[in-house]
């Protein structure tokens, strides 16, 4: 397999650990050649950790994207409102794109993105990782092997798990629509995404309900301070207590959550960082919007009804499956990696246990950016539209415009 070669344009925490990583562990497949990313100590922590020349370190990725194509592909990792300009000029200056999730929070600039794709020829890969995920492979592998006859219903829980709440989309990035995308898009385009591709159909029809419910100033602890290290008195009996997170839980480390607080995993760094920085605020008092519980009920138009639970309330980050088909049932945890798949006419249960996968979303990451790097490499998939990914923003989008208006929304009609 020939080397692959690419741009990167955010090097943040998705760019930096998720995807541009493959290419120290694989420099044979992979090699990363320039970087933009107007945060200098992460930039030039990028170029050296890539060995990138000085001249091909950019603080804008408009420079970067004005040069003439030198690369095969370009990553773009930034927040989610900037996707779409980046991506825009990768694609029309030939390179293909990897694109992080979601693609963009506004309709219109989805659908161009999809069009784009299509119009240069040129794959452009949105970072839907659970497709990747060896659960979720062999549960479509299952399914399309008939396992529980024709699919009728499914019920599809996204825990979010109270701590990745807290960092995300109380104190983090996602915490306000307006300025990064809706809760339903910004974390559940995964599993609409996967909704769609185990269903095989369109969604035709969305209704959600959902709200901010439970992280506002009303339920604020009496005389809790703006920060929790301003001497909290309630430390002891909040579980949102910051320190309590990033110092004491090691997925906070293991999962890169840390990094977004300071850029060197040092005690005194993070407890500093926290004394007045975002990450240390008060779960009761922050400017967040997005909704912390929210439902979805989807129609497909090959009869299939299936629902979506999101919740915040949850100790563990995983997703939970039931899928009920004419001749059987199967359940998946992703947290315990199992499928249970029970059959109507003798009863028989069978039960799967997948290794437990290591890496981020399970391994799914480092499959994702293998696969792109291997179909552009192979020049495979060079037709490749990003269709199923427009479909499945769509359909978040649908859903989140149901919730806000309180009405079904019909997907030919929004998509237009």
């Amino acid at each position: 397999m020939k080397q692959v070669t690419a741009i990167l344009i955010g090097a943040g925490i998705r760019g930096t650990i998720a995807y541009a990583s493959y290419a120290l562990k694989h420099p044979e497949e992979f090699n990363v050649l320039a970087v933009a990313e107007p945060n200098e100590e992460r930039r030039r922590a990028f170029a050296a950790a890539h060995n990138i020349p000085e001249e091909l370190q950019f603080a804008d990725y408009k420079e970067l994207l004005a040069k003439d194509k030198f690369a095969d592909c370009a990553l773009v990792c930034t927040q989610d409102k900037m996707h779409f300009e980046p991506t825009m000029l990768a694609l029309e200056k030939g390179y293909h794109v990897l694109c992080e999730k979601p693609m963009s929070p506004d309709k219109q600039e989805i659908i161009q993105m999809g069009n784009a794709a299509e119009k240069y020829k040129r794959i452009l890969s949105i970072c839907h990782v659970l497709r990747y995920s060896p659960l979720f492979r062999k549960i479509k592998s299952l399914l399309d092997a008939g396992a529980v006859g024709r699919i009728m219903n499914i019920q599809h829980i996204e825990k979010v798990a109270f701590w990745h709440h807290a960092h995300s989309y109380v104190r983090g990035n996602w915490r306000n629509s307006e300025q990064s995308s809706p809760m339903i898009l910004a974390k559940c385009c995964h599993d609409l995404d996967i909704l769609l591709w185990l269903v095989g159909a369109n969604c035709t029809q969305i209704q959600s309900f959902g709200k901010l419910s439970y992280f506002t100033a009303e339920n604020m602890p009496e005389g809790a301070p703006k920060h929790c290290l301003d001497g909290c008195k309630h430390r002891d009996e909040c579980s949102y207590y910051a320190p309590k997170f990033y110092l004491e839980r090691p997925i906070a480390v293991s999962d890169g959550f840390i990094y977004s607080v300071v850029e060197k995993n040092e005690p005194e760094l993070v407890m500093e960082a926290l004394k007045k920085g975002p990450y240390g605020r008060c779960v009761f008092q922050c400017d967040n919007n997005v909704v912390d519980h929210q439902v979805v009920n989807m129609e497909f138009a090959n009869g299939v009804n299936a629902t979506l639970t999101m919740s915040a309330f949850t100790n563990t980050c995983a997703r939970e499956l039931h899928i009920m088909g004419t001749e059987g049932e199967l359940r998946a945890n992703m947290d315990t990696n199992t499928i249970t798949v029970q059959n109507f006419l003798d009863g028989a249960t069978n039960t799967i246990t997948l290794d437990a996968p290591k890496g981020g979303h399970g391994g799914s990451d480092e499959r994702m950016i293998k696969d792109f790097i291997q179909n552009i490499a192979a020049e495979t998939g060079t037709q490749t539209s990003a269709k199923m990914s427009v479909e499945s923003h769509l359909m978040a989008l649908a859903a989140e415009d149901s919730r806000l208006c309180g009405k079904v929304v019909h997907m030919a009609e929004f998509g237009n």
